[in-house]
């Protein structure tokens, strides 16, 4: 620890790295962010610069020499999780590792064996969990405002196209993994179960420079579950839609239905990907709209770190997470319902 508080490392100076490491530079009490890293070391050192900090490395490995930090945030490309993830458990530091956890299932469970044996805490990067509309639905769910939930629909529709890499699904796992584990979550969440059986419908409609060399590549996809309490579940998800950041849920129960989410500030919807504007301010970016999730979920790890509990969301749940975005993954590509 550094001045009785912990110090942070956040690894991948991305966009979402560098939500993370704003945080918890200025905005987590007990925590500081001790040092940055990505492996374009230009990038590690603009990010110190700009978040004013005087570390920063270009490898995972070098930043674990350095003594001072207790605790790291990986936000590198999904591929690179579990070693990274292992190497960081076995040096005895805690991790909240952002979403899809990895690439597998096995991976998955690799990551949370050896977080268990070097008994550090393993956080997953669901934010929406620490949403405010997110929670308010939640316990009107619990408390029983709708009666007994019957389906859950959830929804993320991104306005950029997806970037080169995560054309090969095989590299990626598609925008089921890349923009919908979020949305498999929230319906794990709001049902309370697991998948059981789902067929998901892929399609490329946005991204002609990817038919040719990756024709498995989807911009959208459906996708209709059933789980093992009985609950239906319905993903509706797309990349590069131009009009706005659009994510939704909507909770069907046995006595009402929950709402959450808009593109707008008011009944009129007019949404147009040719002007990107509509006649309301539209939220154009996650990272706007979930800028206070990000700093609940971050306060979070520290607080269950600094009173040894569990994570608000767990190694299980992004290994759930992942297991759907495979499943889903085959669904589109063998054209069949897949059951877990």
């Amino acid at each position: 620890m550094i001045h009785n508080k912990l110090a942070v490392c956040v690894i991948g100076a991305g966009r979402a790295g560098m939500i993370h490491a704003v945080n918890f530079a200025k905005h987590v009490p007990d925590a500081l962010l001790a040092a940055v890293v990505d492996t374009q070391e230009e990038a590690a050192r603009a990010a110190a610069e700009k978040l004013d900090i005087a570390h920063y490395y270009s490898s995972c490995a070098h930043a674990l020499m350095d003594d001072r930090i207790d605790a790291y945030v990986v936000v590198s490309p999904t591929k690179y999780h579990m070693e990274t993830v292992k190497a960081i458990a076995e040096a005895g530091k805690h991790i909240l590792c952002e979403k899809p956890m990895a690439m597998t299932e096995e991976e998955c469970e690799e990551m949370i064996r050896v977080c268990r044996q070097h008994k550090v805490k393993l956080q997953l990067g669901f934010m929406r969990r620490f949403d405010e509309s997110f929670r308010q639905a939640k316990n009107m769910v619990d408390y029983g405002e709708i009666g007994e939930v019957v389906m859950v629909r959830s929804n993320t529709r991104g306005p950029s196209i997806p970037r080169p890499w995560m054309y090969d699904i095989r590299k990626s796992n598609g925008p089921l993994a890349e923009v919908n584990s979020h949305d498999i979550d929230t319906m794990r969440w709001f049902t309370g179960s697991e998948f059981q059986t789902l067929y998901a419908v892929g399609g490329n409609y946005r991204c002609p420079d990817a038919r040719e060399q990756f024709p498995e590549f989807y911009d959208n996809v459906v996708m209709a579950a059933s789980f093992a309490n009985g609950m239906q579940g319905m993903l509706d998800g797309a990349q590069g839609v131009g009009y706005a950041y659009d994510a939704k849920v909507e909770i069907l129960g046995t006595k009402g239905a929950i709402s959450l989410g808009s593109v707008k500030g008011n009944d009129v919807v007019l949404c147009s990907s040719a002007s990107q504007r509509g006649s309301y301010p539209l939220v154009e970016s996650w990272r706007t709209l979930f800028k206070d999730a990000y700093l609940k979920e971050d306060r979070a790890f520290i607080d269950c770190i600094l009173q040894d509990k569990e994570p608000a969301v767990t190694g299980i749940d992004g290994k759930m997470a992942v297991k759907v975005v495979n499943a889903g993954n085959i669904s589109i590509m063998e054209k069949r319902m897949v059951t877990l």
